[in-house]
């Protein structure tokens, strides 16, 4: 029972790391869909953003986006 008291306590800290996190996942998959180059498969980048949660999106917007 104490598990489940420990997230209580703690759920005020992560709900906004977790918007956070989901609203950068959100925008580098849109602007991934969107921009027409990319430095490597389209493919890898969403893989990397969905699978590696916070450094994913951020890995892609300073290394995966291609010049316009």
């Amino acid at each position: 029972m104490s598990g489940s008291a420990d997230i209580m306590q703690y759920l005020p800290l992560l709900i906004p790391v977790i918007v956070l996190e989901l609203a950068l996942m959100i925008f580098a998959l849109i602007d991934l869909i969107k921009r027409p180059n990319t430095r490597g498969p389209k493919w890898v980048w969403a893989v990397i953003i969905i699978f590696f949660n916070l450094f994913g999106p951020i890995a892609y917007f300073l290394f995966g986006r291609g010049e316009e």
